[in-house]
């Protein structure tokens, strides 16, 4: 009994040897070890380690896209997009990612003679540019700013032709035959029949000089230097717009005076006024039958009609309904005669009244 006492014993002890630490050795192993200690010196190398371990591992692929751009073949022509990180008062210098930078000088960056880096461009800015020569002699990409504007110009405007999109332009410049305007840098011509709804005669061009318009690219060849500019087509539009609105409103069996315009084989149009006309056709014209509507009609001769129809937008009149209500609204007017009594007066007493 007294062995397996001490035997025991010996085992709680082994035990307590082995067991955790109580509470105040954790705090005092937790502690910071004082600066300059040995302990500090060791615990900086560990610490550091750790985060080394914990960052992700790069590779030669994080760089790919960077490589791949430092080492891409560049040809004159090309157009490069980069950032302005460098401006003076004769050039400016883009960062495009590239194993060199790129300069464009002052004379390539624009036609205008008023034009000022230092006034135009900021730090940061996006630039677009293209190639003129791959080496200017000092190791930098040569490039000019007002060619690719060119090229990029006459892509938008083409994308412009396309879409029928409305543009605002102001009038530069007069010719015989039209109008000067510039769209996207770009010179461009709006043709006298183009400018309103009329043709528009030579001595009233100069009405338009320093105006803004509003017109859509018709033509655009980039091969010719060829852009063309309309505003008749959005007037017409407006004015179509203006006039349905207008008919819409039209009662049929309106009586009005219109003004004779046009005279047709079929019919003459006649101008009702607030921009609407309707077609009075040949056979609306009279009651009687006619060959021609100018046996009756005259241009420019004032006419009341009848409204009898609106269909598709057109309006159709009548004048020979005018003359059936009026035959309608005339009632023959009928005398009944008293009755006489002149058949039983003789001849003398009718001259017996008579005093001579």
């Amino acid at each position: 009994m007294e062995l397996e006492e001490m035997n025991v014993t010996e085992t709680e002890e082994k035990a307590a040897e082995t067991a955790v630490p109580e509470a105040a050795d954790i705090a005092a192993a937790e502690a910071p070890a004082p600066e300059g200690s040995a302990e500090a010196e060791k615990a900086v190398p560990a610490a550091a380690a750790t985060a080394d371990e914990a960052a992700p591992a790069e590779s030669m692929a994080d760089y790919a896209q960077e490589l791949e751009a430092s080492f891409k073949k560049i040809y004159e022509g090309d157009i490069l997009t980069g950032t302005v990180i460098g401006i003076s008062e004769t050039e400016i210098t883009l960062d495009f990612g590239y194993y060199t930078d790129g300069i464009i000088r002052l004379e390539d960056a624009s036609d205008d003679p008023a034009f000022s880096i230092k006034n135009s461009i900021e730090m940061g800015q996006t630039l677009s540019a293209t190639v003129i020569k791959r080496d200017d002699g000092a190791g930098h990409i040569l490039l000019s700013m007002k060619e690719a504007a060119a090229v990029l110009a006459w892509d938008k405007l083409k994308e412009l032709k396309d879409s029928q999109q409305n543009v605002t332009v102001k009038i530069t410049g007069v010719t015989r035959s039209g109008v000067v305007a510039y769209l996207e840098g770009i010179r461009g011509f709006i043709p006298a029949s183009k400018l309103a709804l009329n043709y528009v005669e030579e001595d009233d061009l100069q009405n338009y000089l320093n105006k803004e318009l509003e017109v859509r690219v018709i033509t655009a060849e980039e091969e010719g230097k060829r852009l063309v500019m309309s505003a008749r087509d959005i007037l017409r539009e407006a004015a179509d717009a203006e006039r349905a609105r207008k008919i819409s409103n039209v009662e049929i069996g309106l009586v009005t005076e219109g003004i004779v315009e046009t005279i047709k084989d079929y019919g003459a149009f006649v101008n009702l006024g607030g921009g609407l006309s309707g077609l009075l056709h040949v056979s609306q014209i009279s009651q009687q039958r006619i060959k021609h509507p100018g046996a009756v009609l005259k241009e420019g001769q004032k006419v009341k009609v009848k409204i009898i129809g609106v269909k598709d937008g057109k309006i159709s009149l009548s004048m020979k309904a005018l003359e059936d209500v009026t035959a309608k609204e005339i009632e023959e007017e009928v005398f009944e005669l008293p009755k006489s009594e002149a058949a039983t007066t003789s001849l003398g007493s009718l001259f017996a009244k008579i005093k001579l």
